[in-house]
């Protein structure tokens, strides 16, 4: 199976199964995806449009705030999938105007913890719909990194991913770097990128994410139980439909 899946426009499309789970399960391949901005689906190319129908994803999940969705558009509608505008963010901040002089990734992480408290509703809404999805799902925001990854980093951990894999995951969108800096160029002509480190996601920010999580609310199932209210059932629906067992 094939973890990163190739578009023309998206960079960061990616399969979230085949982790191994500390109880000995699998994550489940072509059934839980994370993307970039499925907006650039809409394009005049048909090519990306129909390789992701291939996929039979029925449920999407739009992690953008609606006025990214105003400027920059939508997935196409389609009677075949459910579509949700959930965005976790709530204090905005533009990665390109980043002081070079910080600590990026603990700026990073610290913007993290920040999605993590304000988020509670809109994560536990995610949460409830990735569990009751009955078919594939895909999650993504703009770039499909910092958002999307906190959601990815949450739903492997409830998966029982250990944390090694939760970073490696994580790190993976450093292959997509160079194209979304380059995304970003073309948007933005004649502005200057004053962040030498845009579109970087190394494991340090998730990393340093978790840790703080943890030492705020006990466990990431205490944070999730606890502070996003998540029903106690969900996680468990939540590995019955994700996790293969041997």
């Amino acid at each position: 199976m094939r973890r990163h899946i190739p578009f023309q426009r998206l960079h960061n499309f990616r399969d979230l199964g085949g982790y191994r789970t500390t109880d000995g399960g699998t994550v489940r391949w072509e059934t839980l995806y994370r993307s970039d901005s499925l907006a650039k689906l809409a394009g005049p190319d048909p090519a990306d449009l129909e390789r992701f129908r291939a996929l039979g994803v029925t449920t999407v999940i739009d992690l953008r705030y609606p006025w990214e969705i105003a400027a920059k558009g939508r997935l196409p509608e389609t009677e075949e999938v459910s579509w949700h505008n959930l965005s976790i963010e709530h204090r905005p901040y533009d990665q390109a105007e980043i002081d070079p002089e910080l600590d990026p990734w603990r700026y990073l992480a610290d913007r993290f913890a920040e999605v993590a408290e304000d988020g509670a509703v809109e994560l536990r809404t995610a949460l409830e719909v990735i569990a009751a999805a009955d078919g594939p799902l895909v999650f993504h925001c703009a770039s499909g990194k910092d958002r999307t990854g906190l959601l990815a980093a949450v739903v492997l951990s409830l998966l029982g991913v250990p944390d090694e894999d939760i970073l490696t995951d994580f790190a993976l969108t450093e292959r997509a770097t160079e194209r979304l800096v380059a995304d970003w160029r073309a948007a933005h002509p004649g502005r200057a990128l004053r962040w030498p480190s845009y579109g970087r996601a190394p494991a340090d920010v998730i990393r340093l994410f978790l840790e703080d999580l943890r030492a705020r609310h006990g466990s990431v199932d205490a944070y999730v139980t606890g502070h996003v209210g998540l029903d106690p059932a969900v996680a468990p629906a939540l590995r019955a439909r994700l996790v293969e067992r041997p």
